[in-house]
Parts: C-alpha cells; sequence; structure tokens
C-alpha cells in the first residue's frame, strides 16, 4: 500500500470492513460517519471531487440504516457506508449534470439500476462525484465544475473521466464509490490518484440509467482504497457474493509498454515490481498497438450518433475542447469501424489463446503519472507525446477486447502513484481483485523507484 496524500481525510485511514464491525458493535453509527464524510468534503472541497453534496438525502439515509440496524435488519456490509456516485449516473430526485452545461439542472426521477443495488445493499450516497464532461476525456479537466485536483499533487490531473469518484476516495472523504469505465474511466483516475479501480467484463453490471458514451464498450464500476473494499462493493453491484479464489500460484504473462505507447521507466519498473510474488514471463500480443486505433473507430461513431442533434442544436453549451474531439469522432467511417471489429476478433483470438498460459496479463495502468493540470503535451524519454492519447493507451486495448481489468497502486514516483494493470478472462473479476489483495499485501514493502 502506498503512503497517503497529503491531509488526507478519516475514511483513509480504515477499512470498510472494519466500519462495518464498528457499526454492528455500538462504536460508530451510520449517522456519525456520514457526518465525518460531509465534514470531509467540505474540508477538502478544493479538490473539486463532488459536483452536489446531498447532506439532507444522506443524513435521512443515515437514519433510516441505524433505525434498521438497531431492528436487527442487516443488509450487508455496507450497510450504512458512505459512497459516492459519479455524475453520469442517475440517482432519484438528486442533481445529475453529466458534467455538462446541457444538463446543468437536470433532476432524475428514478435511480439507475446500479444507485438502486447500492441503496438496497444499505449504502448511504453522500453526493455525485465530478465527471469530464459527458463522461468523454481521460483527464478529468473539462467539466461544469471544472478540474477535479489530485490529491497528491494540487497542480495535477485526477485522470478521468471518474475524476472525482478517485479523488474522493484517494483523500479520504469517502471510502467507496462508483465509476464508468469505457476505453480506461475508472483505471486511469484510480493509477493516477493511487486506489483500486475495477473495470469490468460488459454487461456484467447493469448501465440503465448511466449516460453513455458507446453503448458496446461502456461498463459500471468500482472504487476503493484496497482490493478487499473493492470487492465489497463488486458484491452489492452485481448482487452475488463468493469466497474469493487462492492466486498464490497464479502465472502472470507481462505485456511490454512500450510495444503500445512509451512509458515512463519508473512507472513501467514499479508496475513490474509488483508482481515478484507471482510466476511472471513475457506475453507477445499480436497487434495491440492498432488495439488502440480499433477503440477509437469503434467508440467514435458511437458517441458521435449520440451527440449529432445536441452539437448541431447547441454547440455552444459544450465545452469548446469535449466538442472538437466530438467532431473529430464524427470523421470515422462505417468502414473505419468495421476494419476495426475485424481487428478485434483477430486479437481476441490470440489472447484467448494466452489465457491458455496465463492467469493474468499485466502492464501498467497508464505510461506516466498524473501530468499537470490542463498539460495537453508531455516530455516523456525526451520526445513529446500527447496527453490524451498517453493516458488511454494502455487501457484501451483491453476495453475493446470487452475484457475486465483492474487497477492497483503499485508506488509513488516523484510523490505521485503510479499503477499497475491487471487483465483477465470474461467474468473473471473476483480472480483479478483477489491478485490485487495478494499483491498488496506481499509486495507493500516493494521500495518506491528513485
Amino acid at each position: 500500500m502506498i503512503s497517503l496524500p497529503p491531509g488526507a481525510g478519516w475514511f483513509a485511514g480504515q477499512t470498510v470492513a472494519g466500519l462495518a464491525e464498528a457499526l454492528r458493535d455500538g462504536r460508530a453509527s451510520p449517522t456519525e460517519l456520514v457526518e465525518r464524510a460531509l465534514a470531509e468534503a467540505s474540508r477538502l472541497g478544493a479538490l473539486n471531487a463532488f459536483v452536489t453534496v446531498d447532506g439532507p438525502g444522506a443524513r435521512a439515509a443515515a437514519e433510516r440504516a441505524g433505525r434498521e440496524l438497531a431492528a436487527g435488519v442487516d443488509r450487508g456490509p455496507l450497510h450504512g457506508i458512505p459512497v459516492a456516485v459519479k455524475d453520469v449516473v442517475d440517482t432519484a430526485g438528486l442533481r445529475t449534470t453529466r458534467g455538462s452545461r446541457h444538463h446543468a439542472d437536470r433532476v432524475p426521477a428514478r435511480d439507475a439500476e446500479c444507485v438502486r443495488r447500492l441503496r438496497e445493499a444499505g449504502a448511504v450516497i453522500v453526493g455525485k462525484a465530478a465527471t469530464h464532461e459527458f463522461a468523454f476525456g481521460p483527464t478529468g479537466d473539462r467539466s461544469l465544475s471544472g478540474a477535479t485536483r489530485n490529491p497528491y499533487g494540487d497542480g495535477r490531473l485526477a485522470g478521468g473521466s471518474s475524476s472525482g469518484s478517485a479523488a474522493a476516495v484517494a483523500a479520504g472523504i469517502v471510502p467507496l464509490a462508483v465509476g464508468t469505465d469505457t476505453g480506461g474511466s475508472v483505471r486511469i483516475p484510480a493509477a493516477c490518484c493511487g486506489i483500486v479501480g475495477l473495470k469490468p467484463t460488459l454487461g456484467a453490471v447493469p448501465s440503465d440509467g448511466v449516460f453513455p458514451v458507446s453503448t458496446s464498450l461502456d461498463t459500471v464500476g468500482p472504487m476503493a482504497r484496497t482490493a478487499d473494499d473493492c470487492l465489497l462493493l463488486w458484491n452489492a453491484l452485481t448482487g452475488r457474493d463468493a469466497p474469493a479464489p487462492d492466486v498464490s500460484g497464479a502465472r502472470v504473462g507481462w505485456v511490454a509498454p512500450d510495444a503500445v505507447h512509451p512509458a515512463d521507466p519508473r512507472v513501467a519498473a514499479a508496475a513490474r515490481a509488483m508482481l515478484e510474488p507471482l510466476s511472471v514471463r513475457d506475453a507477445a500480443v499480436p497487434e495491440i498497438a492498432r488495439l488502440r486505433w480499433a477503440y477509437t473507430a469503434i467508440q467514435s461513431g458511437e458517441v458521435h450518433r449520440l451527440h449529432a442533434a445536441r452539437m448541431a442544436a447547441a454547440p455552444d453549451l459544450y465545452d469548446g475542447e469535449v466538442l472538437a474531439r466530438l467532431r473529430a469522432a464524427g470523421r470515422m467511417t462505417a468502414e473505419d469501424a468495421a476494419a476495426a471489429r475485424e481487428i478485434r476478433e483477430r486479437v481476441r483470438g490470440a489472447v484467448t489463446a494466452l489465457f491458455g498460459r496465463f492467469e493474468f496479463l499485466a502492464m501498467p495502468t497508464v505510461p506516466v503519472v498524473a501530468p499537470p493540470l490542463g498539460a495537453r503535451t508531455l516530455a516523456l524519454n525526451g520526445t513529446p507525446v500527447d496527453v490524451r492519447a498517453a493516458l488511454l493507451a494502455f487501457t484501451s486495448p483491453w476495453s475493446v477486447l470487452g475484457l475486465p481489468a483492474v487497477s492497483l497502486p503499485a508506488a509513488l514516483v516523484d510523490g505521485l502513484p503510479a499503477g499497475l494493470q491487471l487483465i483477465a478472462r470474461p467474468g473473471a473479476e473476483r480472480l483479478l481483485l483477489a491478485a490485487a489483495r495478494h499483491l498488496a499485501r506481499t509486495a507493500s514493502s516493494v521500495p518506491s523507484p528513485s
């Protein structure tokens, strides 16, 4: 586990299991936990992790949770636990802006299905976490609510698009948050902010009530400080529970980062060092660099169709950078998308074969630590690179294949988190989280690269 960010809030020193035990033996109450979360949200407001903090709603939900627990009604380990929800996910009666001036005052009438499941599990929603506008960007600094700041460095990006969810958890404002991931929107900010973020198999969590980016790629995923906490949130989102599998003998295929995109060698070394407790061999994924283009081609057609009428009617309500990227997406053709799908099927066959040899594939989550706020180019190994392309480079290939992947903290590089990404076969989310837990426990003594 990497060290906490400066000034971290109370929840950064807690586990969900520990909080749940305290709630049941009378050492804490849901109301007390909510008041702590609200106080930390106020104290750490400069991070801009939240678009809307729902004090009245959270207090009312906490009181209900307390009454239920006192009456012997136990909804599980999330009962009475504060949670943040990304602002593209509908919450009944609570403003959901989607990070855009188009929806600045929008209040949904119904909960998204994932939110309904959270409430059924007894979780207390304290507010809506900031998102890149329409969840369409990996930097987390283009939004109605402004840029989210990284808790590890005031002048650094939190990553996107689930920027507020990652920052709120990393800073210890809440112990858990829900994000969404199309091409890396859970994993990128998780890596930048030093937490655990799971991108599940496509369709593993219903996306009803979640504003889409690309319907063939969008997923809903849990974010937490630890893999154990992430698993508890995953169980609530899926409505299923199962023991964590044993991964001590797992085989890992290391995918060379430079085969995909240039990487900071210190970030790559930190990620590779985390794998030392497992059996690791090199793994070659054919055409993996072309998967990055395939992701863009498939996503572009879907996101442009979704926004075409809105762009024509009210282009001035978009952030300028987001509008430019949406217009660029419209230049991808149907032929491009067809070629991308052919690439995807070829590589999917090769990766399926690799999973006959390995339980996991692994590489850094992103090739760099969190860039400066507003940066769009970055010097990497003496060469300028595009920040947005770099942030998406190691996550989008697995998204286009529909595979589950988890990002976990590896080390601090220049005081900023670097992440390790594990990828597994479809449906292996619990296996991924078990591996993340195993590595965090056995590799916690690995020093940060200098």
